[in-house]
């Protein structure tokens, strides 16, 4: 059985996902800067850790033949960010975490406003569809229907004198 999170990942559409792992990066940065107060370092490299996952994984999925330009630019940000969480856990440095959290909450932000016009133009386009397959159950019931010309003359009539 899935639990909640596989179900809700299970249901996502691609942006939608990406803007989960986004906010798995941001947690997992705060899991860091927690590990850095405690004195942690084998934590701290392990939250990064998982955070360095997420971007390498963000990476491969981009695929400049078909994104262009903001591939390219992704491509770019995730190997900043790639380099400052590096950096700012060699340094066990909280501001250079928190600044890395800042930069990735203001991309995710930009994917959560895509999410969100993704999902009104999908809600739109099956509302949509949904008149559209209304329409056409019409369109083939009235067809059933033969016009009033077509039907039989009443019974009673036939039987007029």
């Amino acid at each position: 059985t899935m639990n909640y999170r596989q179900q809700a990942l299970a249901v996502m559409n691609p942006v939608e996902m990406i803007v989960a792992l986004y906010d798995g990066m941001i947690r997992f940065l705060h899991g860091a800067i927690d590990r850095v107060e405690a004195g942690d370092a084998a934590g701290r490299r392990h939250s990064v850790g998982r955070a360095l996952d997420i971007l390498t994984y963000l990476q491969a999925r981009l695929r400049p033949g078909v994104g262009g330009s903001p591939a390219g630019t992704l491509s770019e940000f995730y190997a900043a960010m790639y380099a400052q969480c590096v950096r700012a856990s060699r340094d066990a440095s909280i501001p250079l975490l928190e600044q890395t959290i800042r930069d990735i909450r203001n991309v995710r932000e930009a994917w959560q406003q895509v999410a969100a016009s993704e999902t009104v133009t999908t809600e739109q386009a099956r509302d949509q569809q949904k008149h559209q397959q209304m329409l056409q159950f019409q369109q083939a019931s009235s067809a059933r229907t033969p016009p009033p010309e077509v039907l039989p003359a009443q019974t009673s009539n036939r039987w007029s004198a």
